[in-house]
């Protein structure tokens, strides 16, 4: 599984991203997703076509170049759009990237699960960070284009099997996923899992409407103001009653 080295291909790259996983991070956003969430703040990554291909050891010397940056827990995160659509291209990739002592975390939503998928947690990433759109199945849908939930639990239990760390992440929509009874329910689905270090709440906010505007596409969220304070407290007061670290970005 590890002779493909082909490139990835890639939408965007962040420097110093500080939002993306522990410390200090090279964040590479690839192209491609087949979720399409109401709230996606980056939805020209979604098409399958686009991007630009970046080869393997150019994305490596970048991260290298980094390290005096990344310490002791920084290094790099592949988000997207779906990073996992692109599981057999990764390989080498984190495989360098651990040859050179470099931290890697994957950003998924959880919905590819391949066996290049599997080779890849397993053996490269050190850290998953597990997107929860919705923990009800008819909601779950309705946000992410008609993706079933089942394929993110199925992807949790496999991490969760293996033993190694796992981060939670939930946006916070006012009205579409922050009912107090789904957020119980999410929390008691999980609380015994014992890789999960943290759940990091994400408020909503609107700044890629006029992404969606400019792609001709509906923004079907015109109206959902962002949280209050009091609403996003209210949320990690629950989650707190089922994770030991909660945090909102």
């Amino acid at each position: 599984m590890e002779n493909s080295a082909k490139p990835l291909l890639v939408h965007s790259i962040e420097s110093f991203g500080t939002h993306d996983g522990p410390g200090i991070r090279l964040v590479i956003f690839l192209q491609g997703c087949k979720f399409k969430c109401l709230y996606c703040h980056n939805p020209d990554t979604i098409p399958m076509v686009g991007g630009t291909e970046e080869e393997i050891e150019e994305l490596v010397k970048r991260a290298i170049n980094m390290k005096s940056y990344f310490g002791d827990v920084g290094g790099v995160t592949v988000s997207g759009g779906e990073p996992l659509i692109q599981s057999k291209r990764l390989i080498p990739f984190f495989k360098r990237l651990k040859e050179e002592g470099i931290h890697t975390n994957v950003d998924t939503n959880g919905r590819v699960l391949t066996e290049d998928t599997k080779y890849l947690l397993d053996n490269y990433a050190d850290l998953v960070m597990l997107d929860i759109k919705h923990i009800d199945p008819i909601e779950h849908e309705k946000i992410t284009g008609g993706q079933p939930l089942a394929n993110t639990l199925r992807f949790a239990d496999y991490r969760e099997k293996s033993g190694k760390p796992m981060w939670l992440r939930y946006v916070l929509v006012p009205g579409w996923t922050d009912n107090p009874e789904h957020l119980h329910a999410l929390g008691k689905h999980f609380k015994d899992f014992k890789t999960i270090e943290k759940i990091e709440i994400q408020p909503y906010h609107m700044l890629g409407k006029h992404k969606w505007e400019a792609m001709g596409w509906t923004y079907e969220l015109e109206g959902v103001e962002e949280n209050t304070p009091e609403q996003i407290e209210a949320a990690r007061v629950i989650f707190s009653q089922y994770f030991k670290d909660v945090k909102v970005n």
